[in-house]
C-alpha cells in the first residue's frame, strides 16, 4: 500500500475524526480535572496520573477506529461496515462526534475558569489549604544564649517555604512574638489567615544538633506530619532544613517546579563556624528600627564571611546590611564604598540566588537611588520568592517614589496578607493611603490594625491623621484621647497630639499641653525639637521656641555637613532655618534637598509643602499659593504625617500670611 492509498484509507475509516474528537474530549477533560479537582483537595499526582492516561489513550483510539466502524446497527469491524449499504447516518455520525466534543470542551474549559475565579475571588479554599506560619523554635538548649540558634533554624525553614510559588507563607516578623507552644492554634490561624502551623523545637549541645518539628491543622489540631532529627553542626544542619520545608509541601499538596526544588536544596556553606555567625547576624538584622542592632549584625556577617569567603548568602546579608546604614544612618562615602563591595563580591559567587538578588535591588534603592531599576529587580525576584513580604513592601516603597501610587498601594496591602501582625508594615500601609488622600481607606486600615493593637499608639495617630485632614478636629480628638508622647521616641500619636494642638489653634490649650511634658523641651532629637518648637511659637513662647529651633538647627547643620546626600537631615534644617529668619540659607537648603530628592515623588511633596511653608513664612504670596496648587494636585506626604488638604489650609497657622488672598481662599474652599 503507497502512501496516498494510505492516507485514503485513514479518511476512509473516519482515523482522522477519531483523532480530532478525542484530541478535543481530552484537552477538556484536563482543563477540567486541572481546575476543579484541587477545590476538594485532590492531591496533584492524582492529576498528572489522569493526564499521562489521556495521552497514552490517543494512539489506542485510532488503532481501535482503523479496526471498527460505528454504524446504526452499532459498532461493527471495518470489513462488516463496508459490506453495508451507506448512510447518512454513518457518513455524519463522526461529524456530530466532534462537534458535542467541542461543546463538550469549550464547557469545561469556561467551568475551570469560573471555579478558578470562584476560588480566587471568593473563596480561597485552595489558597488556604497550602498555607502555614512557622512558629518560632523552642529553644531547648542548656545555654539559653542559643537562642539565636533555635530562631535561626526556624527562618532559614521559613525562607525555603517562602520560595515555593504553591504556598502561602506568613512572615517571620509576624510570627516571632509568638509562643513556640502555644494553646490556641485555631485562634492564632485565623489571626494570621492560615489554615497550618509548623511547630518546633531545637536542642544544640557542642556539636550536637537535635531537631524535632511537626505539621498541623490548626482547625481539627490534626498532625499532618512530625519527625525529629541528630545532626552534627560540623556536618551541617542544611539537609534537615531542605528536608523539613520538603516534608511540608509534599503534606499540603504543594507542588514544586524544578527551579524551586533546585533553590530549596542549595547550601549555603560548609563552614559549621561561618554559618553560626550568619544566623547571628540575621537574629540582630531583624530589628530594623534600631541602629545599634543593625551595627552589631555587621560584625557578626562579617565574621561569617572571614570564616568563609565563598558564603554568597552571608556576603548578601553584609551587603544588605551596608545599604541600610547608608540609607538610615550614615549616607557617607565610605558606607557606599562598603556596600558596592559586598553586593559585587555576592554577585560574583552566586548571582542567581535570591538572597543575592534581594541585595543588589537594596543597592540600587537605598544607595544608589536608582528607582526604576530597583523595581525590576525586585519584580523579578518576586518569580524566585513569591511568598517574601518583605519584596513586596519595599516595591510598594519604590513604586510610591515613581509617583505610582496605585501600584504602589497594591503592593503594601499584598504585604500585609503577608505579613499581617507586623506593625512597621500597617504603619507604612497607613502612610502610603495617607499620602494618596485616601481617607476612608486609611481609617479602615487603623481600624484593622487597633483589633490586633488595641490602643496603640501609631495607630491611633495615623487614624487622627485622616480626620485632620478632613477637617473633623471633634473626632480626631476623641481618637487620640489615647495616644501617647514619648520626646524620646516619636510616633505617628505624638506627632498627632502636636499637630491637633496646633490646629486648635488655643493659646491656652496649647500652654496647657506644653506644660503637660515640662522635661520634653530637653530633648535632643531635632525634629522633634521643630514640633515642640512650633508650638511654643503658637503659644506666645517666642523666645523658648527661638532656643529650640536653634538647637535644632545647629545639630541639622552638623548631620549635614557630615551627609550632604541625606533627605532626612536636609528637609527639617530647611524649616528651621526659615523660622530662624534665614531666607536665603532657607531656600538655598531647599534647592539641595531637591537636587538630592530628583526622580522621588514622595521627597518631591515634602519639598513643595516646604517651599509653600518658606514663601509664607516671608510674605511671598506668589511663590506659596503656586506651590500649594501643585502640592494639592498630586499624592503627597506631609510633614507633619498629613497630606496637606483644603481643610488644613483653613485651620494651619503657618499659612496665615496668605488669608485674606482670593487665590488662597478658593484653594481653601476646594474639596
Amino acid at each position: 500500500m503507497n502512501l496516498s492509498t494510505f492516507v485514503a484509507e485513514l479518511k476512509r475509516r473516519n482515523v482522522y475524526k477519531v483523532a480530532v474528537a478525542y484530541a478535543v474530549a481530552g484537552w477538556a477533560l484536563s482543563q477540567g480535572i486541572a481546575q476543579v479537582f484541587p477545590v476538594f483537595d485532590i492531591p496533584n499526582w492524582a492529576i498528572r496520573l489522569i493526564v499521562l492516561l489521556i495521552i497514552l489513550g490517543l494512539p489506542i483510539a485510532v488503532v481501535l477506529a482503523w479496526m471498527f466502524e460505528l454504524t446504526p446497527q452499532g459498532i461493527r469491524r471495518t470489513e462488516t461496515a463496508d459490506a453495508m449499504p451507506a448512510t447518512v447516518q454513518k457518513k455524519h455520525t463522526w461529524i456530530y462526534i466532534v462537534v458535542i466534543g467541542a461543546a463538550i470542551s469549550i464547557a469545561l474549559f469556561f467551568l475551570g475558569r469560573y471555579t478558578a475565579g470562584s476560588r480566587t475571588s471568593a473563596s480561597p479554599s485552595d489558597i488556604s489549604s497550602k498555607s502555614i506560619a512557622v512558629l518560632p523554635f523552642e529553644n531547648l538548649s542548656d545555654e539559653k544564649q542559643n537562642a539565636y540558634f533555635a530562631a535561626g533554624i526556624q527562618d532559614e525553614i521559613l525562607t525555603r517555604l517562602a520560595k515555593i510559588g504553591a504556598l502561602k507563607v506568613i512572615s517571620r516578623s509576624s510570627t516571632q512574638q509568638l509562643q513556640s507552644k502555644p494553646n490556641n492554634l485555631r485562634e492564632i490561624a485565623q489571626q494570621l489567615g492560615v489554615t497550618n502551623i509548623l511547630e518546633g523545637s531545637v536542642q544544640k549541645a557542642g556539636d550536637a544538633v537535635h531537631v524535632n518539628a511537626q505539621l498541623i491543622r490548626a482547625a481539627t489540631d490534626d498532625h499532618l506530619w512530625a519527625e525529629s532529627y541528630d545532626c552534627k553542626l560540623s556536618e551541617g544542619v542544611f539537609a534537615v532544613e531542605v528536608e523539613v520545608a520538603q516534608k511540608v509541601a509534599s503534606a499540603l499538596n504543594a507542588r514544586l517546579t524544578g527551579a524551586e526544588e533546585k533553590v530549596l536544596a542549595q547550601k549555603p556553606t560548609n563552614n559549621p563556624a561561618a554559618y553560626d555567625a550568619y544566623l547571628r547576624g540575621m537574629a540582630l538584622s531583624g530589628q530594623l528600627d534600631e541602629e545599634h542592632a543593625v551595627r552589631a549584625a555587621q560584625g557578626a556577617f562579617e565574621e561569617a564571611v572571614h570564616l568563609d569567603p565563598q558564603f554568597a548568602t552571608a556576603w548578601a546579608a553584609l551587603s544588605r546590611n551596608h545599604s541600610l546604614l547608608f540609607f538610615h544612618y550614615d549616607a557617607t562615602p565610605a558606607r557606599r564604598a562598603a556596600a558596592e563591595k559586598t553586593s559585587a563580591e555576592a554577585v560574583r559567587l552566586q548571582p542567581e540566588l535570591p538572597e543575592v538578588q534581594l541585595a543588589r535591588a537594596y543597592l540600587q534603592y537605598w544607595v544608589r537611588r536608582d528607582y526604576s531599576g530597583a523595581l525590576d529587580m525586585m519584580r523579578q525576584l518576586r518569580t524566585s520568592w513569591p511568598n517574601n513580604a518583605e519584596v513586596l513592601r519595599v516595591m510598594a516603597f519604590i513604586s510610591a517614589r515613581l509617583g505610582q501610587w496605585k501600584e504602589s498601594l497594591d503592593y503594601i496591602e499584598q504585604s500585609v496578607a503577608l505579613n499581617p501582625k507586623d506593625l512597621f508594615t500597617r504603619i507604612q500601609a497607613l502612610q502610603i493611603a495617607l499620602a494618596m488622600r485616601s481617607f476612608d481607606v486609611a481609617i479602615r486600615m487603623a481600624d484593622d490594625g487597633l483589633q490586633i493593637w488595641p490602643n496603640n499608639s501609631a495607630l491611633l495617630g495615623s487614624k487622627a491623621f485622616a480626620f485632620q485632614a478632613r477637617g473633623q478636629l471633634d473626632e480626631a480628638q476623641s481618637i487620640l484621647a489615647n495616644a501617647t508622647l514619648n520626646a524620646a521616641d516619636v510616633d505617628a500619636g505624638g506627632i498627632a497630639l502636636m499637630y491637633q494642638t496646633l490646629l486648635r489653634r488655643d493659646p491656652a490649650v496649647i500652654t496647657k499641653f506644653l506644660d503637660s511634658y515640662p522635661r520634653a523641651a530637653d530633648e535632643k532629637e531635632p525634629k522633634f525639637l521643630l514640633y515642640w518648637a512650633t508650638l511654643q511659637k503658637a503659644a506666645g513662647r517666642t523666645g523658648d521656641a527661638w532656643v529650640n529651633f536653634t538647637r535644632a538647627r545647629d545639630t541639622l547643620e552638623t548631620l549635614v555637613k557630615a551627609q550632604p546626600q541625606n533627605g532626612e537631615f536636609l528637609g527639617p534644617l530647611v524649616y528651621a532655618l526659615a523660622e530662624l529668619d534665614q531666607r536665603e540659607d532657607a531656600l538655598k537648603t531647599l534647592e539641595q534637598f531637591a537636587a538630592v530628592g530628583a526622580g522621588d515623588a514622595r521627597s518631591a511633596g515634602q519639598q513643595e509643602e516646604l517651599r509653600a511653608r518658606v514663601f509664607s513664612h516671608f510674605g511671598d504670596k506668589e511663590g506659596a499659593i503656586a506651590s500649594l496648587k501643585r502640592l494639592l494636585a498630586a499624592p503627597a506626604d506631609g510633614i507633619f504625617g498629613v497630606p496637606m488638604t483644603p481643610a488644613l489650609l483653613r485651620l494651619d497657622p503657618g499659612f496665615d500670611s496668605l488669608r485674606g488672598d482670593l487665590r488662597f481662599e478658593k484653594l481653601c474652599q476646594n474639596n
